[in-house]
């Protein structure tokens, strides 16, 4: 060190004598590894002398003194000035400064600097990762069918071992590669070699069946692998050519493909044609009915406390339907969660079919002290083609033939995104009779419009305190995410609705809507609809459906209700908090799985049943059952 002092200035020498008090013997190699920082390390010595610390000082300082000319002056500036040493610090009897010495002090809290925020990044990198991994796991959760988690879940990873059903794995790649084995010997006329691996197809196909584990497995499985394996070890020797096999599997992989897009096609037309369709048991429930009504004396067919209908200042709610059993869910929900039945009113509006049955369900079963009214739309005089520009739509010939033909697809994995273009809810009154509240009521003031795909599970009487603060509709925003937003529904480069509305604006729910009626007269909110159905002609804003003449009718006169009040997707997310639902005052089985078909989610169904009068002798003849 001695000799040192004359090669190096005083920083340096502070800097070695440093690093010898806290690490021990120094060395050329401890140099070189990190114990300085960046600007000081020793470059271009040889694997030699890595490991040999310094026992001649004068030729230690010699070779250092060559490699520290390397050092630019600028990097020895500022390593000076960040080791500034105090003046009044003592040096020891070799002219080194002591332990306490200003630079080692500030070296060490560098040292313990570095590491805590080294310590501090790695774990703010280790939270980030595990938030987006949960948030994956969410996100992949919502498209999970909740009737089929069990063992293939999403979470079983966390709760099996991951070599657990291995052996159906196994099984399934090597009939993958039997079958490109068996194409390529074709090709090449290894006529012995196609048959047995067909044989072996058969075999393993035979033995995997339908398993999805390894437990539901033949007891022949064993011995089918074990000679799979051997035949395919014999087509490996013969026919393996990796550019073919290769061709091969790209192959299969591009007609699995096709026939996966199919197949979901297929599945998406099925469910609409599922959708739109009455089971059996509410026909029969229907037709049993409508006999009994009409056999009914006239002065029998009334219901009683109609002078209620008009009085504004009972509970009043509207109700459109054509399926009886969804009907009846809806009122029995409705007041068997009300506090004060007597005061609630419900207004239903049928179709001619469905008129008698009912007319007649009701009077069987009344809603206690509750009032009720039935009535036909197609008894609607005013709502004719002339007034309603949707009928006069629908009369033309080019809506018959955009309806009913819907391009002239007849398969199922064409015609499915045409299908619902031919639901009987968008060519029927009752769907559209919603933008006629003032009309059909004209006494009231206000209105709770319910779909009949709800059930109701508290009292619902505080939603005629809540002030709507000049709107005229009252509902729940479902933006949320931004695939329920105006463009997901508009077709924002037609310029009517470019001009006229933002995209990102946020959409509501029907299903259940407070309206009020006289500030809905104020706005002239039905002309209002008929200005954009009527621009709507050639279906250039929007397609189908009530909602989006809905979003652009009420744009701006919407005014938001809690959440709570109306929870929807139980008729297509599997993935709702049970929570959620049981703290809701409605629930919506909106989608193509309502509660009264066979496609219902069932941990949703239960829900929707308990509201039913499964003993009712028309509901056990008709075999409704839960």
């Amino acid at each position: 060190m001695q000799h040192m002092k004359s090669i190096f200035t005083k920083e340096v020498i502070d800097i070695i004598s440093a690093t010898r008090h806290d690490l021990g013997p120094w060395s050329l190699d401890s140099a070189r590894k990190n114990y300085v920082s960046s600007s000081w390390r020793i470059g271009g010595q040889d694997e030699a002398s890595q490991n040999l610390t310094i026992s001649d000082p004068i030729q230690a300082a010699s070779d250092v003194a060559q490699n520290a000319s390397r050092v630019e002056p600028e990097n020895v500036a500022a390593a000076g000035d960040l080791l500034t040493i105090d003046k009044g610090v003592k040096d020891d009897s070799d002219g080194h400064q002591l332990l306490d010495n200003p630079v080692i002090v500030a070296r060490r809290r560098l040292r313990e600097r570095r590491r805590e925020r080294r310590a501090f990044e790695l774990v703010k990198q280790d939270d980030e990762e595990l938030v987006k991994l949960e948030n994956a796991a969410i996100q992949r959760s919502k498209g999970v069918n909740s009737a089929v988690l069990g063992k293939y879940s999403i979470w079983r990873k966390d709760n099996e071992n991951e070599n657990s059903d291995s052996t159906v794995r196994l099984m399934r790649d090597q009939m993958i590669m039997a079958r490109v084995y068996s194409v390529i010997a074709k090709s090449k006329n290894k006529t012995d070699l196609y048959r047995e691996l067909q044989n072996r197809l058969k075999e393993s196909q035979s033995a995997l069946g339908e398993a999805n584990a390894d437990s539901d497995l033949h007891h022949s499985a064993s011995k089918r692998i074990k000679e799979m394996g051997q035949v395919l070890s014999k087509a490996r020797e013969q026919l393996y050519d990796c550019k073919v096999v290769t061709q091969k599997l790209r192959a299969m992989l591009q007609l699995a493909d096709t026939q996966v897009r199919s197949l979901k096609k297929q599945s998406t037309f099925l469910s609409q044609l599922a959708a739109k369709t009455i089971p059996n048991g509410i026909h029969c429930l229907s037709m049993h009915l409508s006999i009994a009504y009409y056999l009914l004396p006239p002065e029998k067919r009334k219901f009683q406390r109609s002078e209620k209908l008009d009085d504004p200042n009972l509970y009043h709610y509207a109700l459109f339907s054509d399926n009886i059993l969804a009907a009846s869910v809806v009122v029995n929900s409705t007041i068997m969660n009300a506090k004060e039945t007597e005061k609630h009113v419900f207004h239903l509006v049928t179709d001619k079919l469905n008129f008698g049955a009912m007319n007649m369900w009701f009077l069987l079963n009344p809603p206690g002290k509750a009032t009720i009214h039935v009535e036909n739309v197609d008894e609607f005089k005013w709502l004719n083609s002339s007034y309603c520009p949707v009928l006069r739509q629908l009369e033309s010939a080019a809506m018959k033939e955009y309806y009913f033909k819907a391009g002239g697809h007849t398969t199922l994995s064409t015609g499915s995104s045409n299908l619902k273009y031919r639901n009987p809810k968008y060519l029927s009154m009752l769907n559209h009779l919603r933008f006629y509240l003032p009309q059909v009521y004209p006494k009231l003031n206000k209105i709770l419009f319910l779909d009949d795909d709800i059930v109701v599970q508290k009292d619902l009487t505080a939603l005629w305190s809540i002030d709507l603060k000049g709107k005229v509709n009252g509902a729940v925003e479902t933006c949320g995410q931004s695939f329920h937003r105006f463009d997901k529904y508009l077709n924002f480069s037609n310029p009517h609705i470019s001009r006229n509305f933002d995209p990102n604006a946020c959409g509501w729910a029907y299903g259940m809507n407070m309206f009020n009626l006289n500030a809905w007269k104020k706005k002239d909110i039905t002309g209002i609809y008929h200005k954009w159905q009527s621009l709507n002609e050639n279906r250039a804003l929007w397609k189908l459906g009530t909602l989006p003449p809905g979003l652009l009718t009420f744009y701006n006169l919407t005014h938001p209700l809690d959440k709570s009040w109306h929870v929807l997707g139980l008729g297509y997310n599997p993935s709702i908090d049970r929570s959620e639902i049981e703290n809701a005052a409605v629930i919506h089985y909106n989608g193509n799985m309502k509660p009264w078909l066979e496609a219902a989610m069932t941990k949703y169904r239960r829900y929707w049943t308990k509201y039913i009068k499964y003993y009712h002798p028309y509901a056990k003849i008709c075999n409704l059952s839960q």
